[in-house]
């Protein structure tokens, strides 16, 4: 499994946003579209919100990647 790390620059990042900074998905859209094909889990639970709010400490699954979401 890739493990990653993402510092956040304020005080959250949406989901889908989140996977395509760090290169999970080649868009938004198309992280939009990672998610609602049930593929992305947060913090053990799966998630279907787009635009769910991350927050430090929270940990993202998606394929074989685990991203931690970081304090700025």
């Amino acid at each position: 499994m890739r493990r990653l790390e993402f510092k956040i620059s304020g005080e959250y990042i949406e989901l889908h946003s989140l996977l395509k900074v760090t290169g999970l998905a080649s868009s938004g859209g198309a992280g939009k579209a990672l998610v609602a094909q049930g593929g992305v889990t947060v913090d053990g639970r799966a998630e279907s919100r787009k635009t769910c709010k991350l927050r430090p400490g929270q940990v993202v699954r998606a394929g074989d990647a685990e991203i931690r979401v970081l304090a700025p």
